[in-house]
């Protein structure tokens, strides 16, 4: 290891532990190794420049998230509440199950955990506390939780992210988090069933099911959305990045002309808070770019995936010690910094070890999701905290049932990885 990239992850752990957001504690990491190694601090904007323009692909970042605004903003969001009431409202922690189905439903609408925690999170959360059923932590807990399938079922801006470090198929990636997003909402729904018992939590009064068929109804353009994404990118009618603005767009002309819930003001809104969004989220791969070229100056992929084969090492095994090194950065980095920062260290690694990339990426993302309600640093846990004012506290201890189901669960993807590569390979895919 060089001075140079000595000095580099020294001032980047050390502004990171100060508090400074970490795209700018990466940028100036590496423009602290740019200038002890010689080279002009100048070239970080040509890295910058050129990792932009060939990636078309991260338009679509952007694009999600202002469909997931405008989902928020409506009343689509209440209109998928009453129709998971309806179906499954009836048993044993039936609002912890609405809980769940909703954020599977909304998971295919937004691509953001942090979106649906806090649009349709909240509102759910108040539910249960007004119900008297259900503590507000474990309210938020369960919240939380269920809010870490967002990005696994697409579409999926972690995913998108993945693609661009990977150079992975962005629709291969989307099909292969279908099955693990759904495999971690049976989880939680066990888990909450399971607690529901042992506590004796109350149950709702239920929806008759003569008016289901209603509630379909009202809710079903909103439920369209997931399919008229999946099939614009898998009929080839749109590549990834056209289909998220037509998810855009279906999302404006849902809210604002078919349900009449979306004014002027509202939509002006959205579009700053999606452009802030956007931006930091822009700041962050910018400085990842930057720090890559770093990496690869450096030679460290290189030099890791020659290590790896010469210990011998088997797939599983690096697999096993990867996702547990994910899961401990988990609790003190964010998702966009691990997948665009420390995943490219492995990629190279993985194609010696023949590891599929889509299982892998499928696998790290849900290892990444995990992280954002692991404590101390699960940025989910805050996002609700500072949404309801629930303490962090209570929040914290009701979460750990589910965050243990949840890692089973990704052990479990992990030996089988035909539950992320099923759907990719029924559809020809041919890793």
């Amino acid at each position: 290891m060089s001075l140079a990239f000595a000095l580099c992850l020294i001032v980047l752990f050390a502004l990171a532990a100060i508090g400074m957001p970490v795209a700018y504690a990466i940028l100036l990491a590496a423009f602290v190794y740019l200038g002890v190694a010689g080279e002009g601090i100048g070239i970080a904007g040509k890295v910058l420049m050129d990792g932009l323009f060939s990636s078309f692909i991260l338009l679509a970042v952007p694009l999600f998230i202002v469909a997931a605004g405008i989902m928020n903003a409506g009343t689509i969001s209440d209109r998928l509440l009453r129709f998971c009431v309806g179906l499954v409202g009836r048993f044993k922690g039936g609002l912890g199950h609405v809980n769940v189905v909703a954020s599977l439903i909304f998971s295919g609408m937004s691509g953001s955990a942090v979106a649906d925690a806090a649009g349709i999170g909240k509102i759910i959360i108040d539910m249960m506390v007004k119900s008297g059923h259900y503590t507000r932590g474990y309210a938020a807990a369960i919240t939380a939780a269920s809010a870490t399938i967002g990005p696994i079922i697409p579409p999926s801006i972690p995913m998108v992210l993945y693609a661009l470090v990977s150079n992975s198929s962005i629709g291969y990636l989307f099909l292969g988090g279908i099955v693990p997003g759904l495999l971690m909402g049976v989880v939680l729904m066990a888990m909450n069933s399971f607690i529901s018992h042992q506590r004796d939590f109350g149950t709702e009064e239920p929806v008759p099911v003569r008016e289901l068929p209603a509630l379909t109804v009202k809710a079903f353009p909103a439920l369209l959305m997931p399919a008229i994404l999946l099939y614009g990118i898998y009929g080839g009618v749109t590549t990834p990045t056209e289909a998220a603005a037509v998810a855009a767009f279906y999302a404006l002309m849902l809210a604002a002309f078919f349900y009449r819930a979306l004014s002027l003001g509202a939509f002006y809104r959205i579009l700053v808070d999606s452009a802030r969004a956007s931006a930091a989220v822009g700041l962050v791969i910018g400085g990842a770019l930057i720090l890559n070229y770093v990496v690869a100056a450096e030679n460290i992929p290189a030099r890791m995936a020659s290590g790896l084969v010469g210990l011998n090492v088997s797939p599983l095994v690096f697999l096993l010690g990867v996702n547990l090194l994910f899961l401990v950065l988990g609790c003190v980095l964010d998702a966009t910094t691990i997948i665009l920062v420390i995943i490219p260290l492995f990629l190279p690694s993985c194609r010696e070890l023949g590891i599929d990339l889509v299982h892998f990426g499928v696998v790290a993302v849900v290892n990444c999701m995990i992280g954002l309600i692991t404590p101390p640093y699960g940025i989910l846990l805050f996002v609700i905290n500072a949404v309801t004012r629930i303490p962090l506290g209570e929040i914290i201890r009701e979460v750990l049932p589910f965050l243990a189901v949840l890692i089973a669960a990704l052990l479990l993807m992990i030996l089988v990885p035909d539950i992320v590569l099923f759907l990719p390979r029924l559809l020809g895919y041919a890793g």
